[in-house]
């Protein structure tokens, strides 16, 4: 009898049980490194943001030192609680609605299409996240003494 090429290609049960927590620490590792460079390389984002087309609006909605620094503390905070699967949906919603006005302020610029594609990528990864809810090897499935 001839094994299909599905019997050889699917994971373990044991495999599959991890693929929810390497998902959610290899999706906030972007957020903690990223939300670091918020803080350690603040000048250069800066320079950056205003090199954007949409410095104005930026301008508009707050002193964009302030919007980075808020940024990245919210990548760091969230990011963290996103890999340990502690309050899992709320920093996933939160990631996403920080990064969409980075994307659009950012990202959508000439010469910007790899920043802007792999944004719109780690966007799909967080509303899996959401929807999905954390998991397996997560704080939020911890029942409470």
């Amino acid at each position: 009898m001839m094994r299909s090429i599905e019997t050889y290609i699917t994971p373990s049960q044991n495999l599959r049980d991890w693929a929810d927590p390497v998902f959610r620490v290899l999706t906030s590792l972007i957020f903690i490194i990223g939300g670091l460079g918020h803080f350690g390389e603040h000048q250069m984002m800066l320079d950056r943001m205003v090199e954007s087309p949409w410095w104005n609006m930026i301008n508009m909605v707050g002193n964009p030192s302030w919007l980075l620094w808020l940024s990245g503390g919210i990548f760091i905070i969230f990011g963290v609680m996103l890999a340990l699967g502690w309050m899992t949906r709320l920093s996933a919603l939160l990631l996403f609605l920080t990064l969409v006005p980075i994307t659009i302020t950012v990202h959508i610029a000439p010469g910007h299409a790899g920043p802007l594609f792999k944004n719109i990528a780690i966007l799909g990864s967080l509303f899996l996240i959401y929807c999905r809810g954390p998991g397996t090897y997560a704080l939020d499935n911890k029942k409470p003494h």
